[in-house]
């Protein structure tokens, strides 16, 4: 790692200066700024209450990384990780009560005991005091079956805002699942994990309002099915489910995963077969089945989402939805025909000059967009009001 040109007292009068009056102006484009570079594979980005950030890096590393720019060794404590392919440390989620519990979720390509299969696991921890190790790890779901492959994990983690009976948000967490391209097929059949969304509590157990919690032969963990390859995952303030997902060469896809739902995988698609050709019947509608909110065509493999709800971009910005691009190397500023929902009216090309694979966006708490570039020398890129 090494330190950014721009210096932290300079960031900081940035900072203070986008406060200002007039600071709220309409945007016509964003400003790069980079953070922290000198990363490995970046895949996903959390806040820490004091400012600093934590990320993971694929090869299985979690960093703390300082305003700064700096980051010292990486966090041990980390467990077994089937690194390799789209393999790795993938994404990482604080608890909503973090400040005050220092739970972290994280998920990664989890290897068998006995041969070579692997599969996707979300694991729970609490970070010490000092930010230097993961204690009480526990994995709290394992996908099942493990298969031998090194693509498809999926592996976003989204807790959700949904009132519990106490008023609160009910606290479950939802992790995006791949079908591990091998076995796209398994995404139509409930018996297994494959190409699923799924909704458990925060110690691992099922909720009882599940949608498959009754039904014969289904994994009761599933609350979704019919996905591909899910990278991105986010929610509205209003706490509604939004997923984007890979297709093949075409139809990469924004679902609203709801319960019980069958988002059509591989039966209907808007992509073709690698090389060309139909997938199945070529079908891109079919009864009992969801059509997205949203489709590519050519594919620009999305990767992470984030909706802005802050004004510091100017107002016309808040509620747009921010989607990174891997294949083309940039971030989809998407606007919608209301704030948080809708339809797709109009999407906008950002930080093309940074012509860098975009693996996460997130919000901060500052209100401003971050980002991070997937390559050996992965970056932690502020996106300034230009």
């Amino acid at each position: 790692m090494f330190q950014v040109p721009c210096t932290q007292l300079l960031c900081t009068v940035m900072l203070m200066a986008c406060s200002l009056p007039g600071a709220h102006a309409q945007a016509k484009s964003v400003r790069p700024e980079i953070v922290a570079a000198g990363l490995q594979n970046p895949w996903a980005l959390a806040f820490l209450p004091d400012g600093r950030f934590l990320v993971t890096e694929r090869p299985g590393r979690l960093r703390v990384v300082g305003m700064d720019g700096k980051s010292g060794a990486p966090v041990t404590g980390l467990p077994e990780i089937a690194a390799g392919g789209q393999g790795g440390l993938l994404d990482v989620l604080l608890d909503s009560e973090f400040a005050r519990n220092r739970s972290l979720y994280f998920c990664f390509s989890e290897p068998a005991v006995s041969d070579s299969g692997n599969s996707t696991a979300l694991a729970r921890a609490t970070l010490s005091a000092d930010d230097t190790r993961l204690e009480k790890v526990e994995v709290i779901f394992s996908q099942k079956p493990k298969v031998a492959s090194s693509a498809h994990f999926g592996c976003r983690i989204v807790e959700s805002r949904t009132p519990g009976l106490n008023g609160r948000p009910d606290g479950k967490l939802f992790l995006a699942l791949g079908e591990r391209f091998s076995r796209k097929e398994d995404a139509q059949t409930l018996g297994n994990h494959h190409g699923k969304v799924v909704r458990i509590n925060k110690d691992g157990s099922v909720p009882r309002d599940n949608p498959f919690v009754n039904t014969p032969g289904a994994l009761p963990e599933i609350w979704s099915y019919g996905h591909r390859n899910p990278q991105g995952a986010t929610l509205t303030p209003e706490g509604a489910l939004w997923v984007q997902e890979h297709g093949p060469q075409g139809g990469d896809e924004i679902n609203l995963p709801k319960a019980g739902a069958n988002y059509g995988w591989p039966v209907i698609t808007y992509g073709e077969n690698y090389g060309g050709g139909k997938i199945g019947e070529g079908l891109t509608r079919k009864a009992g089945m969801e059509q997205p909110l949203h489709y590519w065509v050519p594919s620009i493999a999305p990767s992470g989402m984030a909706f802005l709800t802050s004004e510091r971009y100017g107002k016309s910005w808040r509620g747009n939805l921010f989607v990174g691009s891997l294949k083309f190397g940039y971030l989809d500023r998407i606007e919608l025909s209301a704030p948080f929902g809708g339809k797709v009216v109009k999407e906008s090309k950002l930080l093309t000059e940074v012509g860098e694979r975009i693996r996460d966006v997130r919000q901060g708490p500052d209100g401003l967009l971050y980002v991070l570039t997937d390559s050996r020398d992965g970056k932690l890129i502020r996106l300034l009001p230009d």
